[in-house]
């Protein structure tokens, strides 16, 4: 009988030792994938930061100019030169800057005030007058507008395609850039779990064969 007790005495202590090792175990091994998780995070983090900073970051495209109620255009074309158009629309009215999504960048096609149809708009760039919406190459067509006031309004665009326009402080350069590329931005959804808690004995002396 007193045999009996002991055995089931030491099957008792060896199970309570086995369960503590496994116990010390599994918490090693659960730090150690916190620490593999939050390395995967912050690689992605960074990955997320820099393209956010890419959607968001504005670029100016085109500067339009009110000076003693005449509106004129300044634009930097396809070769780097800049260029100033005059226009004969009043800036008081809403004045229309139209541009065309062609092979993932951005272009400007022409400007009207609301007065005027776009069909007998000023062309902007006599290789966009026409656009042939069955090409493939023409994605989709943008505009900005809005009533202008005297001084210097520019109009911006983000990563994204998303179009601004502001009057700017008369002692601010801006560098105009043609034709900035263009690209979508899909939503990224992440759901951050707490899957150690699944962690079993096959995972933890795989984990501990592993990492030594």
């Amino acid at each position: 009988m007193i045999r009996y007790v002991t055995a089931a005495s030491l099957l008792v202590l060896a199970t309570i030792g086995a369960w503590l090792g496994y116990s010390l175990v599994r918490s090693d091994v659960e730090s150690r994938i916190y620490q593999a998780r939050l390395r995967d995070l912050a690689s992605e983090n960074a990955q997320l930061i820099e393209r956010y900073n890419e959607a968001v970051r504005q670029t100016a495209v085109t500067e339009l100019d009110v000076h003693d109620g005449a509106l004129s255009v300044r634009i930097r074309d396809a070769q780097g030169q800049e260029q100033i158009l005059p226009t004969p629309y009043d800036p008081r009215g809403e004045i229309y800057v139209d541009y065309v999504v062609l092979n993932g960048r951005l272009w400007i096609r022409r400007i009207f005030d609301e007065n005027t149809a776009p069909s007998k708009a000023l062309v902007i760039d006599p290789a966009l007058a026409g656009v042939d919406w069955s090409d493939s190459s023409f994605v989709v067509g943008k505009a900005v507008y809005r009533a202008l006031g005297e001084g210097r309004w520019v109009v911006t665009v983000t990563g994204d395609g998303s179009l601004g326009l502001a009057r700017c402080d008369g002692e601010r350069s801006y560098e105009l850039e043609p034709a900035p590329q263009v690209r979508d931005f899909e939503t990224i959804e992440r759901e951050i779990a707490g899957a150690v808690d699944d962690i079993g004995i096959g995972e933890a002396l795989r984990e501990v064969v592993g990492g030594n």
